[in-house]
């Protein structure tokens, strides 16, 4: 099936298939923001907002990190088929280490597969606030992917600047939510309305400061002579 015949399925599913055929995880978005107290907001907040503005200066700390936390996950869960919870600790660290490791030498390619990742994330998200059928969500995602490899393959600072501004952006728009549902704030019941019931609100969030990342990145770098990749 090509992406033509799945784009017009999608676009000709109703409102209410689209309701049943729902996979994105909003809820469980949701949850988490609403389980982060004040500081783990404002931290999140900062880390990204260094990612979005700066993220070309330290991109191999985030290469890395990012590459461990999937190890780590990876880890976990061989071990769980493996050999059950009892030894998820170290199934997960052992995971971390190889991933971390692993990416230091490897670095061109983890930078663009974070950046065809990243490619995904965006048009995904712009799927889904087009309310187009979630089933079908993984085609959107290909787009992405395979559009935000081939320019991370050509141009390597493209790629530096996309998965770090995407990442950034998720991370403060986790951040700042989190804060206006916070007791002290008192917006949860707007943010909720937007979150649960505007299909368009998440994806805006994050791709509009991600674009702006992109974009003063490119000054930054341009204006920096002493950096290199």
């Amino acid at each position: 099936m090509d992406c033509v015949t799945i784009l017009a399925r999608a676009v000709g599913s109703t409102g209410r298939e689209a309701a049943e055929e729902a996979i994105v995880p909003i809820d469980l978005i949701w949850e988490y923001v609403t389980s982060l107290n004040l500081l783990e907001a404002l931290t999140f907040m900062s880390f990204g907002a260094v990612c979005l503005f700066y993220g070309w200066r330290i991109f191999k700390m985030l290469v890395v990190i990012s590459f461990a936390l999937l190890g780590l996950i990876m880890g976990i869960t061989i071990s769980d088929k493996i050999s059950g919870e009892s030894t998820r600790l170290l199934g997960g660290l052992i995971g971390l280490g190889v991933m971390a490791a692993l990416s230091v030498p490897l670095i061109r390619w983890a930078v663009c597969i974070l950046g065809a990742v990243a490619g995904g994330i965006l048009t995904s998200g712009i799927w889904y606030a087009c309310g187009l059928n979630e089933r079908y969500i993984w085609a959107g995602a290909v787009i992405g992917m395979v559009a935000g490899g081939m320019i991370s393959f050509i141009i390597f600072k493209i790629a530096i600047m996309l998965f770090s501004s995407v990442g950034g952006s998720a991370l403060m728009v986790v951040g700042t939510l989190a804060v206006m549902c916070n007791e002290h704030v008192g917006r949860e019941e707007l943010v909720k309305v937007l979150v649960l019931n505007h299909n368009w609100f998440l994806p805006v969030a994050l791709i509009v400061p991600a674009v702006v990342g992109i974009i003063l990145q490119n000054k930054f770098i341009k204006g920096s002579r002493d950096w290199s990749v």
